[in-house]
């Protein structure tokens, strides 16, 4: 899973580098489509099935958006933020994604929410070394955006991840009694999750647009969405996503340790 995970962390890099005013969303898709299949990975999201088969690569979601917004023509604006949210398989293993950027100068309070949401996934990530069940960590979780003053999206989760991109458990970020009682689950090794929290301005409350993906905040205020794929091993938490260690290439380049 390592060498799915590096390949999306490549696609990042190069997302990245493309995010800046003037560059349409679509752009950015097509060029991480184009990265994927030059590294012998296929692409998870392009197909998945919906009322309309989900159409690209990567979900791009700007501004309001939450999550599994539609690339295409939209054109990047200095003020902006953009999550990206992107996985691939690599010899049937996937890896799976997402990190928010400002697109040139945003507001002090925007940046806030994208420090928060990176920070919360930082601190679940370091948590899992030291705690036996999920819902203690998204306990934590809950807390840590509730004191930065804004609020965990409790419509959508994280995932466990291995052979499929979806598999058992899911991830809340977030803990509820019912959660707590009915589907909690040990934190021990062999476990593969992919850890998303999503964190917004104002409202935790979302909609659906008539594109039958996009999700967006009811109150049009910004969201930020940040995701590691990770495993936990008998040494602790490895992040699968993260970048290159010594020895270790990308796709095509090689082959990952």
């Amino acid at each position: 899973m390592r060498r799915a995970g590096l390949v999306v962390w490549g696609a990042h890099q190069l997302a990245a580098g493309m995010v800046r005013p003037g560059v349409t969303t679509g752009e950015i898709d097509t060029a991480v489509e184009k990265f994927f299949l030059e590294n012998g990975a296929v692409p998870l999201f392009k197909g998945v099935p919906g009322k309309v088969p989900f159409p690209a690569a990567c979900c791009i979601s700007v501004n309001d958006e939450v999550v599994h917004g539609i690339p295409g023509p939209r054109v990047l604006r200095s003020g902006d933020v953009i999550s990206i949210d992107t996985g691939c398989s690599v010899g049937g293993w996937c890896g799976d994604s997402a990190i928010t950027h400002p697109v040139g100068q945003v507001t002090p309070e925007v940046q806030r929410l994208l420090d928060c949401t990176a920070g919360v996934l930082a601190l679940a990530i370091r948590l899992l070394a030291s705690r036996s069940r999920w819902s203690d960590v998204a306990t934590e979780m809950a807390k840590y955006v509730r004191d930065h003053g804004f609020s965990v999206v409790e419509n959508f989760v994280g995932h466990g991840i291995g052979r499929s991109m979806h598999e058992d458990p899911q991830v809340p970020n977030f803990c509820t009694p019912a959660f707590r009682k009915n589907h909690d689950f040990e934190i021990e090794p062999g476990l593969v999750i992919a850890i998303e929290p999503m964190v917004n301005m104002g409202t935790k409350k979302v909609r659906a647009l008539s594109d039958h993906w996009t999700q967006s905040t009811v109150d049009g205020m910004p969201s930020a969405h940040f995701e590691h794929t990770v495993a936990i091993t008998e040494g602790g938490p490895v992040v699968l996503t993260a970048p290159p260690l010594a020895g270790e290439t990308v796709g095509n380049a090689g082959s990952a340790a």
